[in-house]
């Protein structure tokens, strides 16, 4: 036997007796393992199951999401953050049904040049679907490798990402691709973990080098660090009688096409002084009106993958709308939950309702 074979099987024979108990495993359906493996993009299993089993249930397949309307898909988005997957999703459904009738496609290129799916997806759909082999190479898998053979190439560059792609595929068995890769992954999320791993009941403690080593710390090795910017946004709860006004995002993001009140960013931090001399607070609050001002939430910190966001909320009441306010989307107070919101909106929105049932 091979080391690579004796490596894949003590894997997989890992798997069957540790693998955690989850709907889109040993399914071939795959518009469904798609789903799965976008929604588990950036999120925990434990938090995407439910999000993945409502959506499911509402899209059960590529020509349902296909005739969604977009709003409604990032409804049931709502929470899970990183709102251009769903926004991808609903426009590869689309492209799937217009050419290729609703079938998804078989062939690896093919899935690599749908929307939203890069090598890592393409290999888990035509792995777990067809059990072609294609190496999946995510976070955990990266640890692993580098942990076990101390590798010091880092992941986070081009090269390092091809000498991983290839040592996985050296170690698959190709007659049990989509298993090894299932299997690979999941001693990565349970077992090989970020921080602490318990390598004395690691069935492959006696051979992984970092570990004879002890540097699985060091392990692995990562070349960039993403820079953050810091944002300051002041958003206004405006009510006049049993309406509210919202603002669809029209710009690029993550929160494009999501909904929020009408928002003053800054990437400096604002007293209400400083707020109140800006344009936009000139605009939609004019001068000679009575306004009361009521700071419902100072700085709550939000993290995003290249933004550190720290979000103020400013409840005001009105007695007449002015030029400026019929530029935004005006609504009964009550029908906001029918509109998507980004996560710092849901937030607000969710302990405003529970501060009302109090009361």
């Amino acid at each position: 036997m091979k080391n690579s074979d004796f490596i894949s099987s003590i894997l997989i024979e890992w798997y069957e007796s540790n693998k955690r108990d989850l709907p889109w495993r040993g399914i071939s359906n795959p518009y469904k393992i798609w789903i799965s493996e976008i929604i588990l993009q950036q999120t925990r299993v434990a938090q995407g199951l439910e999000y993945y089993l409502r959506f499911i249930d509402r899209f059960p397949d590529v020509k349902s999401l296909a005739e969604a309307d977009e709003q409604e898909v990032l409804r049931y988005w709502q929470g899970l953050g990183y709102y251009s997957r769903a926004r991808n999703l609903h426009q590869t459904a689309k492209i799937i049904m217009h050419t290729n009738h609703g079938v998804f496609p078989q062939d690896y290129e093919a899935i690599l040049r749908l929307k939203g799916i890069g090598e890592y997806t393409a290999a888990a759909i035509i792995s777990f679907a067809w059990n072609m082999p294609y190496p999946v190479v995510d976070g955990n898998v990266f640890r692993f490798l580098s942990r076990f053979f101390a590798i010091d190439e880092p992941v986070d560059t081009g090269k390092g990402k091809k000498y991983f792609m290839t040592l996985a595929k050296e170690l698959m068995d190709p007659s049990r691709a989509g298993l090894f890769n299932q299997a690979i992954m999941e001693f990565g999320a349970l077992q090989c973990i970020p921080a602490s791993p318990d390598c004395g009941i690691c069935p492959l403690e006696t051979y992984c080098l970092a570990c004879a080593n002890r540097s699985v710390a060091q392990y692995p090795v990562k070349q960039n660090k993403t820079k953050t910017k810091t944002l300051y946004l002041y958003y206004f709860h405006i009510r006049r009688d049993d309406f509210i006004y919202i603002r669809k995002r029209k710009e690029k993001g993550i929160w494009q096409n999501l909904f929020e009140f009408p928002l003053i960013e800054s990437e400096a931090a604002l007293d209400f002084e400083q707020l109140s001399q800006t344009a936009l607070f000139k605009e939609w609050f004019e001068e000679g009106e009575n306004y009361e001002f009521k700071e419902r939430i100072q700085n709550r910190k939000h993290l995003l993958s290249h933004r550190e966001l720290y979000a103020s909320f400013y409840e005001v009441s009105v007695e007449k709308e002015s030029e400026a306010l019929r530029k935004f989307t005006k609504i009964r107070a009550e029908e906001i939950d029918r509109y998507p919101l980004h996560r710092l909106m849901e937030l607000y929105v969710s302990g405003t309702a529970a501060d009302s049932k109090k009361k």
